[in-house]
């Protein structure tokens, strides 16, 4: 007899944000849609996601738990979160008590998912300029989870994936100019290896392809418009395919995207962050998902940011923290499947 799955651990993200909203409404969306949600907990914020809830005319109902392991019963009354850490709810207006209670939500997250109580984390949006004015020195909460899991942060692959593509960048919060002297075929092997292990063990998929895009236009035109196609995409590209792995590339970046080259691929890797987030947003955009491969445990994200313009104004559309939180509870019954 197979033991009940952990419940997933969602964090509050910055509470000024679109965050509380959207964890709301991608709750009553899946219950809305018949599509039950798998068993989950918020991270804090009782009475800040009732204010919430009150305020947008969101049928939510909010139910205290104590115990991660109180989810699963209490998700039949309505939203479970955990009772134990809370604060105000002053949407669009973002401060240090919000920051910390974002960063305290991530953090006990984290520790439920390492240990084993939260099958996976699926993190709330958070303000680095405000996480940064009260001391925190990461890029982001990918390089966060990724020291928790005392972990390298190259190791840490972020790949956004929505229902018709996923994109990897192979560089990203850096500086377009600094991209060619960061790039190395040793970087796009280390995380090509990544991805592949991650489609198998995550999304089942037993022989994953991987598509590389080109840093220069035209793939750089026989050495016209930059080198770094033939001397270091390309050896890259060569020894992936000599472990094995199904790889094609550099491909040029205006042709990787099109109807006809997206079904020949299962994950695009990108040399730069727009590369890879320009196309996913333009087709995705409601129902991306930032997924961060390559650690022990399951992180999802929906792919968008705090929007503290709009928070509060029921303008937030929750569609993609409700594909984070199914694609969690997927990988995680994918983790749990190879497993058995």
């Amino acid at each position: 007899m197979t033991a009940a799955p952990a419940p997933l651990a969602i964090t509050l993200g910055d509470p000024a944000g679109i965050g509380p909203e959207v964890i709301l409404g991608a709750w009553t969306r899946l219950r809305a849609q018949r599509r039950t949600p798998p068993p989950a907990f918020v991270v804090g914020g009782p009475e800040l996601l009732r204010r919430a809830a009150e305020a947008l005319q969101i049928d939510c109902p909010i139910v205290p738990i104590a115990d991660p392991s109180e989810a699963l019963f209490a998700s039949a009354i309505g939203l479970p979160v955990l009772a134990l850490l809370d604060g105000p709810w002053h949407p669009a207006s973002p401060s240090p008590e919000g920051a910390r209670l974002a960063l305290t939500s991530l953090q006990l997250a984290a520790k439920c998912a390492l240990g084993g109580v939260a099958s996976a984390v699926v993190t709330a949006p958070v303000s680095k300029g405000a996480l940064a004015a009260i001391g925190w020195d990461y890029p982001g909460q990918t390089e966060f989870l990724a020291d928790a899991c005392a972990r390298p942060y190259r190791d840490a692959v972020m790949m956004l994936a929505g229902p018709s593509l996923r994109t990897v960048p192979l560089t990203v919060h850096v500086a377009l100019a600094e991209v060619p002297q960061l790039l190395s075929a040793e970087l796009i092997v280390h995380k090509a290896r990544i991805v592949a292990a991650g489609l198998t063990r995550d999304f089942g998929i037993s022989e994953p392809r991987l598509a590389i895009a080109a840093l220069n236009p035209h793939a750089g035109e026989g050495g016209q418009f930059g080198d770094e196609e033939a001397r270091i995409i390309a050896p890259a590209i060569a020894a992936l395919a000599a472990e094995g792995i199904a790889v094609t590339g550099p491909v040029p970046g205006d042709a990787l995207f099109t109807p006809r080259a997206r079904p020949g691929y299962d994950a695009a890797l990108c040399m730069y962050h727009d590369q890879a987030l320009i196309p996913l947003k333009a087709l995705e955009f409601d129902e991306g998902v930032n997924v961060t491969l390559g650690l022990p445990i399951i992180r999802t994200s929906p792919d968008h940011g705090t929007a503290f313009d709009i928070a509060g104004k029921g303008l937030a559309d929750p569609g993609a923290m409700a594909a984070a939180i199914v694609m969690a509870s997927e990988m995680a019954a994918a983790r749990a499947a190879a497993r058995a």
